[in-house]
C-alpha cells in the first residue's frame, strides 16, 4: 500500500502513544474522502502486529510482517461490505468477534480495521459496540469515518477520536507535481474542488475524468449567451451526475465570491473567465436561488429511489432558462 507524506506527523504521534502504553484500543480517525487514511490505518496495523519493531517502524522481516505484506495475516481483519452491497451487516461482525476471543494465531496482537464506520447497519454497530466496551486483551480497533455525527453516540464515546485534516495546499501541490506533469492551475483547482484532499484531486486530474469537467465548463460557457441552458442536459445526465452538479454549483458559488471581490478564494482557478461571465450576467440573488435549486436537485438524485434523472434535470434547466429570461439576467449587469 502507498504511503503519503502528510501522514508522517500523525503516524509518529499515534505510534508514540502505543509504544508508551497509552494507545487506546479503539482509534476513530475522522478524515475527508480522498486523503488516503486507509494507508495510515494499514501502517498502524503493521506496527501493532510486528514482532520485531524498529522504533516507530515495523521491521518488514518478521513472520508477522511477511504475512501482512502477503495479505493473509490471520490476526488482521478488515471489515468492508461484500461486493455489490452498500452496507456492512451483523454477520461479518459476529465472525470477526469470534476470532478475537480466540488466541492470536501469531501470539501477538489482533487488529480489526474498519475503513468506513458509516457503512455499519444498526445491528452491526450494536454488535461491535459490545466488544468495544470490553475488548479481548491485546486487541485493537482502527476505525475511520467521514462524518462522526452520523455515528451512534455510544460508539463514538468508546473510541479515541483523531481528526486527520487535509494537508497543507503547498505540500499537496508538491505531491501532485511528482505524480505526473500538468498545469499548476489545474492542480490547484482539483485540490480546491475536493477540500484539499490530494488523492481525490489526483483522480479528478486523470485525463478522461478531467475532460468530463472541461466539457461541462465549455457547454456552460456556450449556453449562457444563448440562454439555452437545456444544452447542458447532455453533459449532466450521466451516472456520476452528483459529481457533475458539484462542479456546476462550485462555479456558481465562485461567481458569488467574484461579485464580493473575493476572487482569490475561487475554487475553479482554471475557469476564471467563465466565473467572471457568471458573475457579470447573473445577479447575486439569482445566483443564490440557482445554487439552492441545484443543491435540492442533487439531494433528490442521491436520495429518492427510482427518481427520473433526465426529467428532474430537464425541469431544473428549463427553470434556469426562465430565470435568465427575467430580470435576473443582464448583459450589461455592473458590479
Amino acid at each position: 500500500m502507498n504511503w503519503y507524506p502528510w501522514f508522517n506527523a500523525a503516524y509518529r504521534q499515534l505510534v508514540g502513544q502505543y509504544a508508551a502504553g497509552r494507545g487506546h484500543h479503539a482509534l476513530l480517525v475522522h478524515a475527508a474522502e480522498g486523503n488516503g487514511e486507509d494507508a495510515l490505518l494499514y501502517a498502524l496495523s503493521r506496527w501493532l502486529l510486528c514482532q520485531q519493531r524498529n522504533g516507530e517502524k515495523s521491521c518488514g522481516e518478521c513472520h508477522s510482517c511477511r504475512l501482512m505484506l502477503a495479505g493473509n495475516h490471520p490476526d488482521y481483519h478488515v471489515l468492508a461490505p461484500e461486493k455489490g452491497k452498500s452496507s456492512l451487516g451483523i454477520e461479518p461482525i459476529r465472525q470477526v468477534i469470534e476470532h478475537l476471543y480466540a488466541h492470536a494465531q501469531q501470539g501477538g496482537a489482533k487488529v480489526v480495521s474498519l475503513p468506513l464506520v458509516e457503512l455499519l447497519t444498526e445491528a452491526a454497530a450494536n454488535a461491535l459496540l459490545k466488544t468495544l466496551e470490553e475488548p479481548p486483551a491485546n486487541t485493537f480497533f482502527l476505525l475511520a469515518c467521514r462524518e462522526p455525527s452520523l455515528l451512534p453516540a455510544t460508539l463514538r464515546s468508546r473510541c479515541f477520536y483523531w481528526h486527520l485534516s487535509s494537508p497543507d495546499e503547498t505540500l499537496s501541490l508538491q505531491w501532485l507535481n511528482r505524480q505526473a506533469p500538468g498545469n499548476q492551475s489545474d492542480r490547484l483547482t482539483a485540490l480546491r474542488l475536493h477540500n484539499g484532499a490530494p488523492i481525490a484531486a489526483e483522480r479528478l486530474l486523470q485525463p478522461q475524468h478531467w475532460q468530463q469537467r472541461s466539457a461541462l465548463c465549455t457547454a456552460l460557457n456556450a449556453a449562457l449567451p444563448q440562454r439555452n441552458m437545456l444544452a447542458l442536459l447532455a453533459v449532466l445526465n450521466h451516472d456520476d451526475v452528483a459529481e457533475r452538479l458539484h462542479w456546476l454549483c462550485s462555479l456558481l458559488v465562485d461567481a458569488m465570491k467574484w461579485q464580493q471581490g473575493a476572487a482569490g478564494y475561487v475554487l475553479n482557478q482554471d475557469q476564471q473567465p467563465l466565473v467572471q461571465q457568471l458573475a457579470t450576467c447573473l445577479s447575486s440573488t439569482s445566483l443564490q436561488q440557482i445554487v439552492q435549486q441545484w443543491l435540492n436537485c442533487r439531494q433528490q438524485l442521491l436520495n429518492v429511489v427510482g427518481v427520473n434523472r433526465e426529467l428532474l434535470l430537464t425541469e431544473q434547466l428549463l427553470a434556469w432558462e426562465q430565470m435568465l429570461g427575467s430580470a435576473g439576467y443582464s448583459q450589461s449587469h455592473s458590479l
